[in-house]
């Protein structure tokens, strides 16, 4: 039941604690927001506290403020939560709102192209709501500053007219909360940041909570999964929920082909191995680019942006969703000079580390 007044806008969507859940979106969506989708329509997103896995010392921070802010009849304090992408930003502020009881609203910085569309969306805002802006970092600057005034003082000063004929209004708004989402801090304003009362970093998770997540995953889709299914899917799952969850989705379709009537360690092992994915998570794009540094660079340390050429990929693809992984597991070090390949990261590729002087000998040689 899809109710859409301006397609290139908004799309109202039902949600089943809080009523309806408005995300307001251009006509292009990202695959990211393509997979939140996906784990919404298949009930996978917790939707409290109690059923976020991993997390702890944020989510004991968020439930006080919740609980505080309730008490005192107040909205909660703007938050900004940050970390690499699929770590559960997007649910959690989905939980504030839930544990609130108020309304939730999402959109993202690249579709507020003009400071009316931000008015728009903050005068049709009842008192208390929560508004999630994803990839808060790319705001334009003339939007931003419209933003300052409406989360100190819920006030909007936006100018009408132009020349001599223009005059300045402001707009009364409801309290509201702000809830911003980034893999990218260092590309925020310090204006913008400093005006959030609760900065959260949120941390790549364990197997072992990874394991929880999936058995939680699992009961959802009505999937039998033993503990050392889970652990084996969660430890290949690079850290992150959302790939684990999409993780587990192709395995259920390799256990049902298959013939399987439950995951077993060999299910998940074979179906993991279909899809190229090595002991520690690493796919064919992870060892691509180590086998580039490797091959092509003499192990490093190479600039990013000779790297992404090389592999025919973005560098913000490159800094946002392989590289944080690989610098996590202790694979790639990052210089100031470049990257480099680390001793693990050639053990684990299988290759040798080769002195200065025998790549000056290779070179040489021709090789």
């Amino acid at each position: 039941m899809t109710d859409t007044k301006d397609s290139s806008k908004k799309t109202i969507i039902p949600h089943q604690d809080s009523g309806d859940v408005e995300i307001w979106m251009g006509l292009s969506t990202s695959n990211e927001v393509e997979e939140d989708r996906s784990l919404e329509l298949t009930n996978l997103r917790p939707t409290s506290f109690e059923d976020y896995v991993g997390q702890e010392a944020i989510k004991n921070n968020l439930q006080i403020a919740c609980s505080a802010a309730a008490r005192r009849g107040e909205p909660v304090d703007h938050v900004l939560l940050h970390g690499p992408p699929g770590l559960g930003k997007t649910s959690l502020a989905k939980i504030i709102a839930n544990q609130l009881g108020v309304g939730f609203k999402a959109t993202s910085g690249p579709v507020i192209e003009k400071p009316g569309d931000l008015a728009a969306i903050l005068t049709s805002l009842a008192p208390r709501d929560v508004l999630f802006i994803d990839e808060i970092h790319r705001l334009p600057r003339v939007v931003e500053e419209v933003l300052y005034p409406a989360m100190e003082d819920y006030q909007l000063d936006i100018l009408i007219g132009q020349g001599p004929a223009a005059k300045s209004v402001k707009i009364d708004l409801k309290p509201f909360t702000l809830i911003g989402a980034t893999t990218r801090t260092g590309l925020l304003t310090s204006p913008l940041r400093d005006r959030f009362g609760m900065v959260l970093r949120l941390q790549f998770y364990e197997a072992h909570e990874l394991a929880a997540i999936l058995r939680r995953s699992a009961s959802l889709l009505h999937l039998k999964i033993d503990e050392d299914s889970a652990r084996q899917i969660g430890a290949r799952s690079r850290g992150t929920p959302r790939i684990a969850n999409r993780l587990l989705k192709r395995v259920r379709d390799f256990a049902q082909e298959s013939g399987a009537e439950r995951v077993t360690v060999d299910v998940a092992n074979q179906a993991l191995e279909m899809l190229d994915i090595d002991h520690l998570g690493l796919d064919q794009m992870d060892r691509e680019i180590l086998l580039t540094i490797i091959d092509k660079f003499h192990g490093g340390p190479v600039g990013v942006d000779t790297i992404a050429a090389s592999i025919g990929e973005e560098r913000s693809t490159l800094e946002d969703v392989y590289e944080p992984f690989l610098l996590q597991a202790g694979l790639l070090a990052r210089t100031k000079r470049g990257r480099e390949v680390t001793p693990r990261g050639y053990k684990h590729l299988g290759r040798e580390i080769r002195t200065l002087s025998q790549q000056n000998l290779d070179f040489l040689e021709g090789n």
